[in-house]
Parts: C-alpha cells; sequence; structure tokens
C-alpha cells in the first residue's frame, strides 16, 4: 500500500485514541453531573442546555463538516451521555437485579414466595365467620398456603360494601390460624397499617393505591411482607418506582403484583400484561405474582391465563374464591366457587408441582 496512505492512517488512529479519551472523560464530568442532578431530585435532560451547546458548536464549527452534520454528531453524543446517566440511576435502585443479583425470597409462615410456585386464594371480600371458615378450610385441604380475603374494601361507589373493618380482619385471622394458613389482606389508609399489621401476615397495597406514595412509605416502615399491585394504567417503570418507596423504607419483603392493565378492550375486565410480568422477573430480584381474577373478571379464562403465567415463570397465581358467589357482596362474577376451583387446580396442577416432580 502506498506509503502517504499508511502514515495518513496511523495518524487517523491517533487522532481516534484521543477522541475516545476525550469522550471518556466527557462522560465522567457528564456522569458526576448527573449524580448531583440525582441527589438534588432533578431531571437528567435539561434541552435549553442542549440548544445552548449546539449554538456554540455551530458558532466555532470550522468545518468542513456543515453545522447540520455537527449538530447530529453531538446530539449522538448527548444521547449516549444521558443514556450513561440513567443507566447508572438504576444501577443505584433497590428493586434492581444490578443491585441484587440472586431472587429474594420472602417466606411467610408455610409459604416461601420465590421457593416454588404458590397459590394465593379467598373471597374478595371477608363478609361473615362462616364464609372464611369454609373457605379457609376448603382451600387449606387443597394445599392452598394464602389466604386472602378484603376486610377494607375501595369500591367505585362510596355507597357499595366497603367491608367489615377490624372485625373482618379478626374474622381472616381466626380462620387462617385454624387452617395452618398465612392472611393477605389490603390496607387502604395510612392510619390502619398498625391495626392490620396486627392481624395480617402480609400488608397488600391494591392497584388504586399503587402511587399513594405516603402508604408505601408507611408499609415500608412495618416488619410484614407487602403485596404490591400493578396500577390500573401504571407501566412497569412507576411500578418498580412505587415498590422503591417501600424498599427505600428498610422493608425488603417485596412482593410485586401483575392484575391486568386498563385498556380499550370491553370483554374482559382488564388486560393481563405478562409481557410486564416476565420483564418484572428479569429486571427485580422480586417475587411476581399474577392475580388472573382481577385480570380477566371472567371465570373461563382464569385456568388458561394462570397456565400461561406459571409456564414464564412467575412464583404465584392469585385467584378469588367464595362459597356461593352468587350471594357475595362484591365481584359476584369473578369469584370461582369450591367445584369452580377445583376443576381450575385440575387444570394447572403440573404447573403447580416441583419442576423436578414434573420432569420425573
Amino acid at each position: 500500500m502506498e506509503p502517504r496512505i499508511l502514515e495518513l492512517r496511523r495518524e487517523i488512529d491517533r487522532i481516534n485514541r484521543e477522541l475516545l479519551t476525550l469522550l471518556s472523560e466527557r462522560a465522567r464530568i457528564a456522569s458526576e453531573i448527573g449524580r448531583i442532578q440525582t441527589e438534588r431530585g432533578l431531571g437528567h435532560y435539561d434541552p435549553a442546555r442542549e440548544e445552548e451547546m449546539l449554538a456554540y458548536l455551530t458558532a466555532e464549527n470550522p468545518g468542513p463538516f456543515p453545522d447540520g452534520t455537527v449538530k447530529k454528531l453531538f446530539k449522538e453524543i448527548f444521547k449516549a451521555t444521558l443514556a450513561l446517566e440513567e443507566h447508572e440511576d438504576k444501577r443505584k435502585f433497590l428493586f434492581s437485579r444490578e443491585t441484587r443479583p440472586e431472587d429474594t425470597r420472602v417466606k411467610v409462615r408455610e409459604a416461601v414466595f420465590g421457593g416454588g410456585p404458590l397459590l394465593i386464594a379467598g373471597p374478595c371480600a371477608i363478609e361473615s365467620e362462616e364464609q372464611m371458615q369454609r373457605t379457609a378450610e376448603f382451600l387449606a385441604s387443597r394445599g392452598v398456603k394464602v389466604l386472602r380475603g378484603g376486610a377494607y374494601k375501595p369500591r367505585t361507589s362510596p355507597y357499595a360494601f366497603q367491608g367489615l373493618g377490624v372485625e373482618g380482619l379478626k374474622l381472616g385471622r381466626a380462620a387462617a390460624d385454624r387452617h395452618g394458613m398465612a392472611f393477605v389482606t389490603e390496607v387502604m389508609d395510612t392510619r390502619d397499617v398498625e391495626v392490620v399489621s396486627e392481624y395480617a401476615d402480609i400488608l397488600q397495597v391494591g392497584a388504586r393505591n399503587m402511587q399513594n406514595f405516603a402508604l408505601l412509605r408507611e408499609v415500608g416502615r412495618s416488619d410484614r411482607p407487602v403485596l404490591l399491585k400493578r396500577g390500573l394504567s401504571a407501566t412497569v417503570e412507576e411500578w418498580f418506582y412505587a415498590a422503591e418507596y417501600v424498599l427505600s423504607q428498610g422493608n425488603d419483603q417485596v412482593i410485586l403484583v401483575e392484575r391486568g392493565i386498563r385498556t380499550y378492550e370491553k370483554w374482559t375486565r382488564n388486560t393481563l400484561d405478562l409481557s410486564g410480568a416476565v420483564l418484572a422477573k428479569q429486571l427485580t430480584h422480586l417475587p411476581v405474582v399474577v392475580d388472573v381474577t382481577h385480570a380477566a373478571g371472567r371465570i373461563d379464562l382464569l385456568a388458561p391465563l394462570a397456565r400461561a403465567a406459571l409456564a414464564a415463570g412467575v412464583d404465584a397465581v392469585h385467584v378469588e374464591v367464595h362459597p356461593n358467589p352468587k350471594v357475595a357482596m362484591s365481584d359476584n362474577n369473578q369469584q370461582m366457587d369450591f367445584a369452580q376451583f377445583d376443576a381450575f387446580l385440575d387444570a394447572v396442577r403440573d404447573l403447580l408441582e416441583p419442576a423436578k416432580t414434573r420432569r420425573g
């Protein structure tokens, strides 16, 4: 090859190395700016600053590249730098698998979230002692270790049944104790966290309260595991950030619940975002539950959705079961009776068994 070409190429290699060094130095300084911005609660992207830099660069442009090319080159540098700053932020999040690579396991009595597939089951609302005792006895006989039931009910109408309150908590606790089950129920108000914690093994933060930041902080200060449901219209990122509020208060026992999001679809109550649940398993170290009852709102879809969720590797499936759904005081159409639950269990039993048993 022409010696002059080789000489010029070596010169380009030298300049490339210098450019790389300068880019790395620029990234280091920008990351430090980003760290300070994060500490002060400021956003990383500043459009006014970007326009200021581009105006300066084009004014100082000596050629031969036209101003448009210079702007395009530096916009790519700005974009890469912003991505680096955001990546550095995410590495610090307590929910992130980059912060904690190993899976978190949450042990609650005999149930271990993250230790093999589980079922959470029980009525939508706690209505009576007989209802809870019958349901707990039945579910325990089917191997269910976590009993759910709402003592406080967030209802769309202020005139609908709102739950039995503390009396409901007592009924749920008694039924769970009698049949050796863990008890999970929803807490809706910061003022109720203490009393709900007296009776419940797991505190549920419902979809409507996912961004109730005062409540998230309060349950984060408790010593109870927190079952955090994704909001009706929340993005996956917002869901993770809600978990961060709980984790940041010192409570590392957070369980994420995908329960369907609101879309334009009318034939189901919500739309199950299974991709969101899988992302949660990949990007966080927290156990993940899929609530097929609230996602579908239809009993005929519960088993197929549960099979899909379990096959995707989630840690638990949540369903609602009532002795007589026709007379239930809330959500009649989506709760299974005992015979329907048995059929559901038969349909998913192979995926609930330990993996080594299935292979055998």
